[in-house]
């Protein structure tokens, strides 16, 4: 028997009790057959047919309530209805879902299919940092597919790490974040890249991640960096006054854009003799034979090219890589090499910033060309207008232009010999500068060396040359301080129109201002005569004359300048006179340069040193003795000093006498002085034999421990053909 027969036996049995017994016990045992047809699997349309079936067979045989039967078979069907709405329930929500889940399939295909149509790279990175997704345009601009994820951090393409690192630190204080940063490529190519980056709070979790986008900008700095660099040489080479400054800035860039070492400059002078080559950088190289062969054959092929033509010179070790660019500058055929510190392949990029950095090089080449031409007839001005290249003894004179272009300005010294033993000095500054101030400069100088020649003193040739500033327009108010020197006595007569003090430095008194002679400048109205004073320079004396761009500073009194010339003479009174005039230009040079014109003359007064020779007798003692004492007093060497030198050589001396040539006939004795930045130095010789006193020889023997004795350093040198004592003292 079938499951469906037992069934179908179960609910007639169960009929027949509830329509005899019509209570609720036997009523809710149609409940339990419905759950029975579950179980068993009975459809609900048997279940009716059966019933339908078992009610017309009883009405065949007595009559039946058909209310009754009816309510039984809602019974049974109840556990079938519930279980329907059930799985029509379900079915809905089913469908319902599967919908959902649909859209959501088509949402996420179209999510990633926006992704990946984006340009920038996306990328999503969990809470530690490690990117979990990237998109297609990722992968192109780092390299890295999606088949790596996840990229834990530090990301295998960062180059900066801790400047990464810095940005994430602020994106978890600030929530969102862009930077520019480098990286590198999973090839190997170094590329910049704009990153923003933004917090996702609780996305798929309770912890936050973070959504962000790359963009490649390696080009848009490669142009930003082109046109930098190529304005800071157009800056550079702009201001250059010389070949040698040209090629320095040329290096500078091309050093740093492209790796070059050595810039060298091939010029072909218009005769076509052996060309002038200029460099910057390293190896240096000075002349066309310094050259190697094959980079001259080169520099000769490439002057014959177009201008501005760049070309690349391949190596000849590692093809398909260049050592070095050669260009043509100008119409004129100079060459550039362009020389790499190594072999290297160079971009189109490169070349760009290379064609852009010669045209400019070949502009500024042109203007450094005329500026260099017109600098030299400058300088033909300049030595025609001030004083003469060759100077008496004991001069330096320094000439430091405002207006460095022409190299000269209103602003002059003059230094000329009067006659065998007088100098005239004269320094001077016009007002304004440039030409216009060099034009009265040049009329006034050649106007006061014409009046020095005529032997007057300063102050009235101050008042000849005031009648000469009158005719010349522009001359007014012109500043001279004018001198003449005797150079055997040492006396400085001098006269001052409206210029700044002479200093003055003595290794005795140190600095003293020369302003006791001042006046009004020239073409100014005046009462009086000019005056005139008079000074000595002792030997070893520092004599500086200078205009007031030496000394003059906005915000600073003229009297602090000229206070700190006077020290920087007198810390360098011990050094050679040109070495003085150079450490003065280099102690005084403001951090700006001069604003104003700088003439300088220094003069330092030596002493010529004495030499006596004379016949190894005593008659001649007192004569030396006299000399030497008048040429120490003229050095102004202290009393006491003058009296300890004379002494000890005269205790020399007399040695020379009483024992160099004791038995045989009288020789000579000599006696040089001199004097230096250490003191005064005095040898004494003599061409005999040294005779050491005897034990009982009470006469002498106290010679040589007096001269120690007064003295600071003696040497004496003893040979059997003369005896030297040298003698130093300190002054």
């Amino acid at each position: 028997m079938t499951d469906a027969e037992k069934f179908r036996l179960h609910y007639a049995a169960a009929l027949h009790c509830y329509l005899d017994a019509r209570d609720q016990a036997s009523l809710a045992v149609g409940h339990e057959l419905g759950r029975e047809a579950l179980r068993e699997q009975i459809s609900m349309l048997d279940i009716v047919e059966h019933h339908f079936q078992l009610i017309d067979e009883l009405a065949k045989d007595a009559g039946v309530d058909g209310t009754a039967a009816l309510e039984f078979l809602l019974q049974t069907l109840a556990a079938l209805d519930v279980v329907t709405r059930g799985f029509l329930d379900g079915t809905r929500r089913y469908e319902e879902q599967r919908a959902r889940l649909e859209d959501l399939a088509d949402r996420d295909e179209f999510r990633t299919a926006l992704v990946n149509s984006l340009q920038e790279g996306f990328f999503v990175a969990d809470h530690d940092g490690a990117v979990i997704e990237i998109n297609d345009a990722f992968t192109q601009i780092t390299g890295y597919p999606a088949e790596g994820l996840p990229y834990r951090w530090p990301h295998p393409w960062l180059v900066d790490k801790k400047a990464a690192r810095q940005a994430w630190d602020r994106l978890n204080r600030e929530n969102s974040v862009q930077y520019e940063t480098p990286i590198r490529h999973q090839g190997g190519t170094l590329l910049w890249v704009a990153v923003s980056i933004n917090v996702v709070t609780a996305y798929s979790g309770d912890r936050d991640v973070y959504v962000g986008t790359v963009r490649d900008v390696t080009a848009e700095r490669a142009f930003a960096a082109r046109e930098s660099a190529v304005l800071r040489l157009a800056t550079a080479v702009s201001v250059a006054k010389n070949i040698a400054e040209l090629l320095s800035a040329t290096l500078d860039e091309c050093g740093t854009a492209i790796d070059a070492q050595r810039v060298v400059v091939v010029m072909w002078p218009p005769n076509d003799v052996e060309p002038v080559v200029q460099a910057a950088g390293q190896p240096p190289v000075s002349s066309w034979r310094d050259l190697d062969p094959l980079l001259r054959q080169t520099l000769e092929e490439a002057r014959h090219h177009l201008p501005l033509t760049v070309r690349l010179v391949e190596s000849a070790d590692m093809p398909g890589e260049s050592r070095g660019i050669v260009a043509v500058l100008s119409g004129a055929g100079d060459a550039l090499w362009l020389e790499f510190g190594g072999p290297r392949r160079i971009s189109a990029e490169d070349r760009l910033l290379v064609t852009m950095l010669v045209g400019h090089l070949g502009l500024a080449m042109h203007h450094v060309r005329q500026f260099e031409t017109a600098r030299e007839t400058s300088l033909t001005l300049q030595r025609a207008m001030l004083a003469p290249l060759e100077l008496p003894a004991g001069f330096a004179v320094r000439y430091e232009p405002a207006v460095p272009p022409l190299e000269i300005g209103g602003d002059w010294y003059d230094v000329l010999p009067i006659d065998e033993h007088r100098i005239g000095i004269v320094v001077g500054d016009c007002v304004g500068r440039g030409l216009p101030a060099a034009a009265v400069m040049g009329q006034l100088r050649s106007s006061a060396r014409a009046l020095l020649l005529t032997g007057a003193e300063p102050a009235l040739l101050l008042e000849q040359l005031d009648s000469v500033a009158e005719l010349i327009p522009g001359a007014y108010c012109t500043t001279v301080f004018l001198a003449t020197l005797e150079t055997e006595t040492g006396v400085l007569q001098y006269s001052s129109a409206g210029h700044v003090p002479a200093v003055l430095a003595t290794p005795q008194s140190g600095a003293t201002l020369l302003s006791a002679a001042s006046s009004v400048p020239l073409v100014v109205h005046r009462d009086r005569s000019r005056p005139q004073a008079s000074q000595v320079l002792p030997p070893g004396a520092t004599l500086m004359l200078f205009t007031d761009g030496l000394v003059e500073r906005k915000h600073d009194s003229i009297d602090a300048g000229i206070a700190r010339a006077a020290e920087v003479l007198t810390n360098t009174m011990n050094l050679p006179v040109e070495a003085v005039a150079d450490a003065v230009l280099r102690e005084l040079t403001p951090a700006e340069g001069y604003d104003d014109d700088v003439a300088i003359v220094l003069y330092r007064r030596i002493l010529s040193p004495l030499r006596i020779e004379t016949d190894a007798t005593a008659d001649y003692l007192v004569d030396i003795r006299h000399q030497l004492a008048s040429w120490l007093s003229a050095l102004t060497v202290p009393e006491a000093l003058i009296s300890d030198i004379v002494l000890a050589v005269n205790e020399a001396c007399t040695n020379s006498v009483e024992h160099a040539y004791r038995g045989h006939d009288r020789g000579t004795m000599m006696v040089d002085a001199n004097v230096d930045g250490s003191g005064v130095r005095v040898r004494v010789a003599d061409s005999g034999s040294w005779k050491t006193p005897g034990a009982d020889d009470h006469r002498g023997g106290r010679g040589l421990p007096l001269i120690r004795a007064v003295s600071h350093q003696v040497d004496l040198n003893c040979t059997t053909t003369g005896t030297t004592v040298e003698m130093r003292f300190v002054v």
